[in-house]
């Protein structure tokens, strides 16, 4: 495609730059992607596969903040932060406190439990429009417990999903190791989410959409857009080699490195990276039924097609620190404990950056500035599952249609105060 005949400009080739483009081709649009990798080549080539449709709940709830006093003793527990990056980290920190409070709480989950409504029939419906339906799996998850005090720690978040028409039902005895036979001993209880999903392999599905998208006329450039500007024409990316490439539109899905380009047009997000790691070990190395979620460890085991996928927890530490893959082996050493007979040998580490919002809800909308740009980021988690509902969201603002459920409680607006 021409950089002169471009509609639609959309910096970010991860899964919700992706699911953005099939969407808005199929309408017709011309789209141009730009990315400094490739396609799903970061943070989505590596993600826990899962379709959370039904993850309601921010990681800012008032559970969750109990536990990270403790966490933060441990620079490899599930939840931690880099001691140098603490004093970046303290504004973010506390508008994550805010977001635990009891009005934000309801707000927010009421806010990501009618995006996820809409996020299962729109990212199931892309998959099937692109002829990969068959990379869903639909085998449930299985959040597990080590004794009646963690279960019952958990009941009010089970309680939330229930009022939000989710359905689950907590396992013991038999009826919990044939769910997951060779399960640890140590784990008395579970809850089964029979509608929670699985993509057979996250980066796959993110490359396959791709091809979808550029079926319908959807092209891809290599380069790095380190700021954006304004013309009368709409907006202007810049490159970091010099050049520049102008759009009517221009929709920002950079993930982690998106706030950076925000700030350009006046624009300030609080967006923080959660550092996350895993370990994918050879197909075969252990007889998993479904996605497990060992909630009290912050880290999940998922069966891919490529491999069992061990991984998880959360690393405050921003984008430019060394990795610690300790992170990754510590978690492989308590799946090996918690699955006997996991076979840890021959995997692979690695880590992405996953951009997260205090209150755990994504950016989507204008900038402030100007309704030629765009943004859609901010999803920490739930990239791969919310990438198509974003994409539709994007797709009305864009076309002026009035979007399915209302968009303001995702607005960048929202950080103003």
């Amino acid at each position: 495609m021409p950089k002169d005949n471009i509609d639609i400009l959309i910096i970010g080739a991860g899964i919700v730059g992706v699911a953005t483009a099939a969407i808005l081709a199929e309408s017709g649009r011309k789209v141009l992607v730009v990315d400094r990798q490739g396609i799903c080549e970061g943070t989505s080539s590596g993600n826990a596969g899962a379709l959370a449709f039904s993850d309601i709940l921010p990681m800012a709830s008032k559970g969750i903040l109990a536990k990270v006093p403790g966490w933060l003793m441990d620079p490899l527990g599930p939840f931690t932060i880099r001691p140098s990056y603490l004093p970046r980290l303290l504004p973010w920190l506390y508008r994550f406190w805010r977001a635990s409070s009891a009005d934000m709480l309801e707000r927010t989950v009421e806010a990501q439990g009618a995006m996820m409504r809409l996020a299962e029939p729109e990212m199931l419906g892309l998959m099937q429009r692109a002829g990969i339906g068959n990379m869903v799996r639909e085998d449930g998850s299985l959040e597990l417990y080590e004794s009646e005090s963690e279960l019952n720690a958990s009941l009010p978040g089970w309680s939330a999903r229930k009022a939000a028409g989710i359905a689950f039902e907590h396992l013991r005895g038999s009826q919990l190791r044939e769910c997951q036979p060779g399960l640890s001993p140590r784990f008395i209880t579970g809850t089964f989410v029979p509608g929670w999903k699985t993509v057979s392999d996250p980066k796959h599905v993110g490359q396959s959409l791709w091809n979808y998208a550029q079926r319908n006329g959807a092209a891809f450039t290599h380069g790095e857009v380190t700021s954006i500007s304004m013309n009368t024409h709409g907006a202007v990316a810049h490159f970091a080699d010099g050049q520049t490439i102008e759009a009517a539109k221009v929709v920002v899905a950079a993930g982690a490195w998106s706030h950076h380009l925000a700030k350009y047009l006046g624009d300030h997000i609080p967006l923080e990276t959660e550092r996350g790691y895993n370990t994918t070990l050879p197909v075969g190395a252990f007889d998993l039924k479904r996605q497990l979620i060992f909630s009290g460890h912050g880290f999940v085991v998922t069966p891919l097609e490529t491999g069992i996928r061990v991984g998880g927890a959360v690393e405050l530490g921003g984008l430019k620190l060394p990795p610690n893959y300790k992170r990754s082996e510590i978690m492989l050493r308590k799946a090996e404990q918690f699955l006997p007979g996991l076979q840890s040998k021959g995997g692979r580490q690695w880590m992405g950056y996953r951009p997260s919002t205090p209150d755990s809800l994504p950016v989507i909308g204008s900038s402030r500035s100007t309704n030629n740009v765009l943004y859609a980021f901010g999803h920490g988690h739930l990239g791969l599952t919310q990438s198509a509902v974003t994409a539709r969201l994007i797709s009305d603002l864009i076309a002026g249609h009035t979007s399915s459920i209302p968009v303001d409680p995702y607005s960048p607006e929202r950080f103003r105060s």
